[in-house]
């Protein structure tokens, strides 16, 4: 379909990158702070010690140091680049481009996602359903109910988004939470497990490729995030017939999982390293050696295979 000349014609789908607003705040994200664990650390829950741990309390307070070393200060800037009116078949709605950028130092992996006002909208319910007190001070722009295809209101909303999400950033508890780290990213994830659960390791692999940089900054506090997106590459790339390329995504997700050996992933994952190892002609003997010591500690009646459990991911 042609575009036509001016936005908010109907059947327009060209970008609408550029605008000047007649007032423009700028809302900057506080500076960065060390995490440390507390409640909101729901990501790092499923697999920190537990109180039914051997561990002594002196361990605990080493095993903690130790993490709080590995913990990297990450600042990130968000931006709403550009927007595009979709046509479907009975409805148009405009999508906003999410860039988002590591500040302090060039990000050659600068993430971008799309979308809509709707979206926006169902994660502030979320928030506030669950912060709410603590987003007394974050302005959520409003509804309107005519003119939101004209390229005025567009350009004022990809300002007031901007400026929503850094405000959204700047409270600890909320960048890290569920709600906001699943808005920037499980839409993207949700296809890509899509894809390699019917078969598609290339596209799957293709869309983790470009959501794992964007969960890596969102999760910077909580590594083993990232780790059933590292595992799922893994297990594409050993049905594409790429040995190679698996085992160095798995030697990263074996890294994230230090000292984490109840997490569920890492039998799993070491099982998988072997078998890679074996075939690549590479020494397996120190892998071998990890996994029978963790079935050793922990007997299972049934243990799931990677592909099985990457499978299961996403499925609601």
């Amino acid at each position: 379909m042609a575009s036509l000349d001016h936005p908010g014609s109907p059947g327009w789908t060209g970008p609408i990158s550029q605008c000047t607003p007649r007032t423009r705040q700028e809302v900057l994200p506080s500076g960065p702070d060390l995490p440390c664990p507390g409640p909101e650390e729901h990501l790092e829950a499923q697999d920190s010690p537990s109180s039914n741990s051997s561990m002594t309390t002196r361990e605990l307070q080493e095993h903690w140091q130790r993490e709080k070393s590995g913990w990297r200060h990450v600042k990130l800037l968000f931006e709403i680049a550009s927007a595009r009116i979709e046509e479907r078949r009975v409805s148009k709605f405009v999508m906003y481009q999410v860039v988002v950028i590591q500040t302090g130092s060039f990000d050659s992996d600068k993430a971008v996602v799309e979308r809509r006002y709707s979206d926006f909208e169902r994660l502030q319910k979320a928030l506030l359903k669950r912060f709410g007190p603590e987003l007394e001070d974050v302005a959520f722009p409003r509804k309107r109910l005519t003119g939101n295809l004209s390229a005025e209101t567009i350009c004022e909303r990809r300002l007031e988004l901007r400026d929503y999400l850094r405000l959204l950033y700047a409270v600890r508890a909320v960048r890290r939470s569920r709600e906001f780290i699943d808005f920037l990213t499980r839409p993207e994830l949700r296809e890509a497990f899509s894809c390699l659960r019917a078969g598609q390791y290339a596209r799957a692999l293709d869309v983790l490729g470009g959501v794992l940089p964007l969960q890596e900054k969102l999760t910077a506090h909580c590594p083993s995030a990232t780790v059933p997106v590292l595992c799922a590459m893994l297990v594409c790339l050993r049905d594409l017939e790429r040995p190679a390329e698996a085992f160095a995504v798995g030697e990263r997700a074996l890294q994230r999982l230090r000292a984490r050996e109840s997490h569920r992933y890492y039998a799993p994952l070491l099982d998988a390293m072997v078998r890679l190892a074996y075939a690549l002609g590479k020494d397996f003997a120190s892998l071998q050696g990890r996994l029978d010591d963790s079935q050793l500690r922990r007997p299972t009646h049934r243990g799931f295979t990677l592909k099985e459990l990457t499978v299961r991911e996403y499925l609601s």
